[in-house]
């Protein structure tokens, strides 16, 4: 049984507890809690957990294999940097950080404990956004030459102590959801060319805030000619997305909705396009990131689990390296924003 620390116990914070203390190969022996209503919650959930008030008291004091940060994000890479000198392996939720150099200084890191690190983009360990990477890497469409990623919802919420709305603890809104599209984007094409440039847009409702960008569009340009756009609306209701892409020989259209973006209960569907025959692909498990989340914690845990070779059988989903870029991508879009031209990564 693998020893983990959730540092983190908002409102996703729950929900990784949840999948940590329900996995057959991992303990969940440890959370810290910043206030004293969460650390009474965390309490009454998981009973057979110590917890803690301060996340450098819960390093300090639990010998743990692994660590998962489920922080606001201008802090992710002060904790981060905290359990990977401690000796963790580390499960770090999206953005990685808030800059360029901070996700470099995490990967130099380590790689220096020789410890892993995963990122939270767990989009691509969902049966539906997933399921889309496989059949682009079965050949079904052909070369991929056009990707669309667009989301509708309602506002997002304010998180503990309106950190979201905070341009110094958020950084920008880019780096909240659309950081899933700009990984899925890229992932999606991988194999045909690495990102060289995005031109984007955004607006906001609220005239005392106008970084925070309630509409936002990038079209990103990759190497190998194809392209990609990635639209999000936060003026909208419920929780609405849909990722469409054209290659070669055929095409493929996902849509998923939910009440909100963590329902258990959320409706989907995939079809594809091949010559004249339209098909419903199926999905076979449910889709949406409280049961992503759950795949992803499995093959973090595949990860750094030792076998007789070693180290874990596989690697991450989304390593180090895929945060950096997923980071990069978004605080260039926000660049491009800002000049209103097209800039190069």
């Amino acid at each position: 049984m693998l020893r983990c620390g959730l540092i983190g116990y908002g409102a996703w914070g729950t929900h990784h507890a949840r999948v940590m203390a329900a996995h057959t190969g991992a303990q969940l022996a440890a959370i810290a809690a910043q206030t004293e209503a969460t650390r009474t919650k965390a309490l009454q959930d998981h009973p057979g957990a110590r917890v803690y008030a301060d996340y450098r008291d819960l390093l300090a004091k639990e010998e743990l294999d692994a660590v998962a940060v489920v922080l606001p994000s201008h802090v992710h890479f002060e904790a981060s940097k905290a359990a990977l000198d401690a000796g963790c392996h580390l499960l770090l939720e999206k953005p990685m950080c808030l800059s360029v150099p901070d996700c470099e200084a995490l990967i130099q890191l380590a790689e220096k404990k020789n410890k892993v690190l995963a990122v939270g983009h767990e989009m691509r360990q969902s049966t539906l956004w997933g399921r889309i990477k496989q059949l682009i890497d079965e050949g079904a469409i052909g070369q991929p030459l056009y990707v669309l990623i667009e989301l509708w919802r309602k506002p997002y919420r304010l998180g503990a102590d309106g950190w979201r709305y905070d341009l110094e603890r958020v950084g920008n809104w880019i780096l909240e959801e659309p950081v899933h599209f700009f990984d899925l984007a890229r992932w999606y094409l991988q194999g045909f060319g690495e990102p060289t440039s995005v031109f984007a847009r955004g607006n906001g409702k609220r005239a005392d805030h106008p970084e925070l960008h309630d509409h936002f569009a990038a079209t990103i340009t990759f190497s190998g000619g194809q392209f990609a756009l990635i639209a999000q609306c936060l003026g909208g209701w419920e929780h609405h997305q849909i990722v469409k892409l054209s290659g070669t020989t055929g095409a493929l259209w996902a849509t998923w909705s939910g009440v909100m973006d963590r329902t258990f209960s959320p409706t989907f569907s995939l079809r594809l396009q091949r010559g004249d025959k339209l098909e419903e692909i199926p999905i076979e498990k449910p889709a949406g990131e409280v049961f992503e989340l759950e795949n992803q914690f499995d093959r973090f845990v595949q990860a750094i689990s030792p076998t007789p070779q070693g180290r874990g059988a596989m690697t991450p989903a989304a390593t180090g390296e895929d945060g950096l870029w997923a980071v990069r991508m978004c605080l260039t879009a926000l660049n491009s924003a800002k000049c209103g031209e097209p800039v190069a990564f």
